[in-house]
């Protein structure tokens, strides 16, 4: 355990993060002083009342309060990082980089002109990268800006959520209700979530509507019959003529029919992901995943022959019991289905899982495994053609890693970039769902959220719709 001592909250709670990250490899009681005085600042580590360790950092000071307190959280991470290198005697990948989107930093490079070369050395140096997650750092940042430079004024993004699933898999924590103990309300949500879009098709019938995108939960898990209701009501009331991308996280293989991909086929939905997280039987089966590999390729099949030419397929890494040989295998079965989107996830343990209150019952996979996972993904997805797109991070995450997008060229997914870099407003509709008001080059934005209950969600419907209303005014009146 260590005891972190910094006068000043707002940095010490980025430095507590880097912390967290050497717990894992700490046994013993230490204390951790963050000290800064102008221009130069120290971490010292202490065991009992004895110094062990001290390392400082010099900085330029710019005069500017803002430029100043950036520079003095910058040294300051970085010498506390160093004590907690020496301590331990290992380097995390992302270095002192915790947030969940990376990549912003590496836009404001971009846009600054810099070299690729130039960036990756930058992020080495000031962020302590090491050279392979750098090198990825730049590739999705460039893939990422292309997208985003063909941003409008005025244009957005709809996100639609559907928070059922048959089952509750052990490591999820998004906004899902099972079947069995809601699916008697789901009529009544689709009623709430229609009345929902209603409103947002005619307070934002002037904007163009650039990614569609309804997630989950599991959206097919709604029967044919409601599925095709909800695009219906969407085709009806939503301008989307000016489209690029319609996107159903269809998910499990185990909910979706061939009725079903007729239905979104029919509604110009273009691209799909169906989600198999893992080819093993076994690993299936712990996840509390209801169906076979089997029926993967089989729904994957049947997607193919309808007509569904961008799929994405989720694998995630470090699933309970597994080991490279079992992620070798999933690798091999997706790389015969061919889709053109692969997901690579590192698992993380999230506070509202049930793999995080029962993780005593399973067996977790160790760093230095899930970093030869993901190297052997990376190598895998470039063989086959596929380049990283997209990625985030999270709190929580096996070993300190990522999760990365990986697509054939020219199928990537706005939705997922927009989502991510926070450049356009994307407006979320359905429990649980956070509309984001980006302002004007993404200076600022502004949050609007929905309530995450569900029968709160319906019974409350008008008063989602206001808190949108006023968000929208808000809106407008800044901009």
């Amino acid at each position: 355990m260590i005891h972190l001592k910094c006068i000043d909250h707002s940095i010490s709670y980025e430095l507590q993060n880097i912390i967290n990250l050497y717990e894992p490899y700490v046994k013993e009681e230490y204390k951790l002083e963050a000290i800064y005085t102008p221009c130069k600042v120290i971490g010292r580590l202490y065991k009992e009342d004895t110094c062990l360790i001290s390392k400082e950092h010099v900085f330029i000071e710019t005069g500017k309060t803002d430029g100043d307190h950036k520079n003095t959280k910058q040294a300051l991470k970085k010498a506390i990082y160093d004590v907690l290198v020496d301590l331990t005697g290992k380097q995390m990948p992302w270095g002192i980089l915790t947030g969940i989107r990376p990549t912003k930093i590496a836009h404001e490079y971009i846009h600054e002109g810099r070299s690729d070369q130039n960036i990756r050395r930058l992020f080495e140096a000031e962020y302590y990268l090491n050279p392979a997650k750098a090198k990825l750092l730049v590739e999705v940042a460039r893939h990422e800006v292309a997208i985003l430079e063909s941003n409008q004024k005025d244009e957005m993004s709809l996100y639609i959520g559907i928070p059922f699933c048959p089952t509750r898999c052990v490591y999820c924590s998004f906004t899902a209700f099972s079947l069995e103990k809601k699916g008697g309300l789901v009529d009544r949500y689709l009623e709430a979530l229609c009345k929902e879009i209603d409103f947002v098709a005619e307070a934002k019938k002037t904007n163009r509507i650039r990614s569609l995108y309804i997630g989950g939960g599991t959206p097919t898990s709604l029967t044919a019959s409601q599925l095709q209701k909800l695009l219906s009501h969407i085709a009806n009331r939503l301008n989307l003529s000016e489209l690029e991308e319609y996107t159903i996280e269809a998910g499990r293989p185990d909910t979706i029919t061939k009725e079903k991909l007729k239905i979104m086929k029919l509604y110009g939905v273009n691209r799909i992901s169906i989600n198999p997280q893992t080819m093993n039987q076994k690993t299936l089966d712990i996840i509390g995943r209801k169906h076979s590999v089997e029926a993967i390729k089989q729904v994957f099949a049947e997607a193919r022959a309808l007509g569904h030419n961008t799929i994405n397929m989720d694998m995630i890494i470090g699933l309970p019991g597994e080991g490279i040989e079992e992620v070798k295998h999933t690798l091999e079965e997706l790389k015969k289905l061919d889709p053109e989107n692969i997901t690579i996830h590192t698992m993380a343990i999230k506070r509202a899982s049930r793999l995080r209150e029962e993780q005593e019952d399973y067996v977790l996979t160790s760093t230095e495994t899930i970093e030869k996972m993901l190297n052997l993904c990376e190598k895998e997805m470039y063989h086959i053609g596929l380049r990283p797109y997209y990625m985030y991070r999270q709190k929580n995450m096996l070993g300190n890693f990522e999760n990365v997008g990986y697509a054939k060229p020219g199928t990537e997914c706005i939705y997922n970039i927009e989502i991510m870099e926070e450049k356009q407003s994307i407006i979320a509709l359905g429990a649980g769902a956070i509309s984001k008001l980006v302002y004007q080059k993404g200076e600022r934005l502004d949050r609007v959220p929905n309530v995450k209950n569900l029968e709160d969600y319906i019974e409350r419907i008008d008063e989602m719709i206001e808190r949108k209303r006023e968000g929208f005014m808000r809106f407008c009146d800044k901009e």
